[in-house]
């Protein structure tokens, strides 16, 4: 570990690891199967990484998606550090190089897919030069009980013992207990060392909203963070392109990014929303699994997760740097509806079927909760938990009440009315608007017609709505739509079970150019920092490569604050590592002396 810290200086520029990093990298530097479960942003690359870099071997690092595989490999580049990727997107010169290095003993990390790893051949030519360790990012994709299971992952045990069985190092920010007792199980000869660390983030803020004007929403919360990078999640392509073109039109710079759009418009976009600061990239979950940016400053989602593991991998995007970051996720009764029916419709056992129908009623709990967001997004990965007092609720964004009588008032509706129409004409039902079609049906002669004139029509929709992700009714007819009573509808109808219900308060509208709190430089360095930030543009596009692998943001805004005149004084800035410190350091001191003259 000696070792390992002065490496963490002289290549990394870090003082002192992470929470949590020294104790997981001495267990794998100790030779053993380790499985590590820690939030995203709490730099589980730099579990394999260092030792690599220790120990001297070669590291096999499986990972699922080529972006991401390309943006290591470039990273490690830029520290000096000899890594490489082969995969079906490699020029013949980059795969000529890869071999070469690996031949020579030199290579000490290399980035593969499972797929490719299992092609013919390729365990044999590894056995042969040598593999000290397997590196198993995303682990939770070797479960099924993990969200984005990936059958090609259960390979991997067996590549393990091919090539000698080497240790296996199993890394995820995703992982209940149930997933990670399977990892284990299909991953590990014996019982692996296993740290599992708190979920939380605190530097997120968590926000949701009812959908209501979705579009305007959204452009509210942007409008707060003009001029910052971050993700605006979509549920289909085409919403990615209408919205991006929308918040381009309010002045922001947005791009979409979906897996329709050619090839070379995807690149561009992605680097430009890796190279720029405050892009907006609009985008189907896809894009974020193969981002490595750090300081994307807020995530949003336009549609409802279809799970919390999902939501917690998609709003981790936000925050890397552990700066404070920012959320806002929009919900509606269609997302929810929409998302059972995927279920419904999917080639899936009914195993699998009732697990994916619990993670959805999971996600829809979350939405609709009456208590603390994050004590209750970390009670779903087994964490306990006081209240945050900084989520939406928290800070007064609603109250929870008894709302068993007006759960009834809309469960005898449904009932009356033939369980077949949904929330508006229900919501007008309650009310007393009658229309064409309520008239023609005879429905304003029935007993619930108007007993919720005492409150406005939207309440009555959130009580539909929250009666649906609650699971008190179904969904009538694909076809149709419109609501059904089921068992617990039932249940809560003959007074058999109560029921809590939360009414939203009106949030208090943040001003446009507001911030949430510290997450740039000091008001008197804002002008030095966009200096240094200009400067990381120009070296980033000369280099080709993403502006937070030349320095991060948390680097500039030390650098901002701090002012260092020389190469040692810049040394000791955080992030600044010996080869950057040659690298770019006589660029950065000569941006700081052109901002003071």
């Amino acid at each position: 570990m000696t070792d390992a810290r002065a490496l963490l200086k002289s290549v990394f520029g870090y003082d002192d690891f992470r929470p949590g990093q020294e104790e997981i990298i001495a267990a794998v530097l100790a030779g053993g199967p380790v499985l590590a479960v820690m939030p995203t942003g709490s730099g589980k690359s730099m579990c394999y990484q260092l030792p690599a870099l220790v120990e001297g071997g070669l590291t096999l690092v499986v990972s699922p998606l080529i972006a991401l595989m390309r943006d290591q490999v470039k990273q490690m580049r830029s520290l000096g550090v000899s890594a490489a990727t082969l995969n079906s997107l490699s020029p013949e010169a980059e795969v000529d190089d890869a071999w070469s290095a690996l031949r020579a003993g030199t290579l000490r990390l290399l980035f593969v897919s499972p797929e490719r790893l299992m092609m013919e051949g390729l365990l044999t030519a590894l056995a042969k030069v040598g593999v000290g360790r397997i590196a198993v990012d995303e682990a939770h994709c070797i479960s099924e009980w993990g969200h984005d299971f990936r059958p090609e992952y259960r390979q991997l045990k067996q590549a393990a013992q091919a090539l000698g069985n080497v240790p296996i190092l199993a890394l995820t920010a995703t992982a209940d207990r149930a997933t990670r007792a399977d990892i284990i199980e299909r991953l590990f000869e014996a019982p692996p060392a296993l740290f599992v660390h708190s979920f939380d983030r605190p530097n997120l803020t968590l926000r949701f909203a009812a959908k209501d004007k979705p579009r305007q929403q959204l452009r509210d919360f942007l409008d707060v963070h003009r001029g910052q990078s971050g993700i605006v999640y979509c549920s289909s392509r085409q919403r990615t392109e209408a919205l991006a073109d929308y918040f381009s039109e309010q002045g922001h710079n947005a791009v979409p990014y979906h897996a329709g759009l050619e090839q070379a418009v995807r690149n561009r976009h992605q680097d430009r929303f890796q190279q720029e600061d405050g892009i907006i990239a609009v985008a189907t979950v896809a894009f974020g699994m193969g981002i490595n940016k750090p300081d994307v400053r807020f995530v949003a989602h336009a549609d409802m997760p279809g799970s919390v593991e999902a939501y917690y991998q998609e709003i981790g995007r936000a925050g890397r740097d552990g700066l404070p970051a920012d959320t806002l996720t929009l919900f509606g009764l269609d997302d929810m509806a929409l998302r059972r029916r995927q279920i419904e419709e999917k080639p899936l056992d009914e195993a699998r079927r009732r697990i994916e129908h619990r993670r959805l009623a999971s996600m829809t709990m979350l939405c609709e909760a009456v208590s603390c967001r994050r004590q209750m997004l970390l009670a779903h990965f087994g964490e306990n938990a006081e209240p945050c007092g900084a989520c939406d609720i928290c800070q007064g964004g609603s109250l929870a009440y008894d709302g068993t009588l007006e759960a009834q008032k809309v469960l005898s509706a449904v009932w009356r009315t033939g369980q077949r129409f949904g929330a508006d004409y229900l919501a007008s039902l309650l009310t007393g608007q009658a229309n064409e079609t309520m008239r023609r049906n005879g429905h304003e002669t029935l007993k619930t017609f108007g007993v919720g004139a005492d409150r406005p029509k939207d309440h009555w929709t959130a009580v539909v709505r929250q009666l649906f992700a609650a699971g008190a009714l179904d969904v009538a007819s694909d076809e149709h739509g419109g609501f059904r009573l089921n068992e617990k509808g039932e249940a809560i109808l003959r007074g058999r079970e109560t029921i809590r219900l939360r009414e939203a308060a009106r949030p208090e509208r943040r001003k446009r150019g507001s911030r949430p709190a510290t997450v740039a430089a000091t008001a008197g360095s804002e002008h030095v920092l966009a200096a240094l930030k200009r400067t990381r543009l120009a070296l980033a596009r000369e280099e080709g490569v993403a502006a937070f692998m030349i320095f991060p943001d948390r680097t500039l805004i030390e650098m901002a604050e701090s002012r260092p005149a020389s190469l040692d004084a810049l040394a000791r800035i955080h992030g600044v590592g010996e080869r950057k410190l040659a690298r770019y350091g006589d660029a950065f001191l000569e941006a700081l002396a052109a901002v003071d003259e």
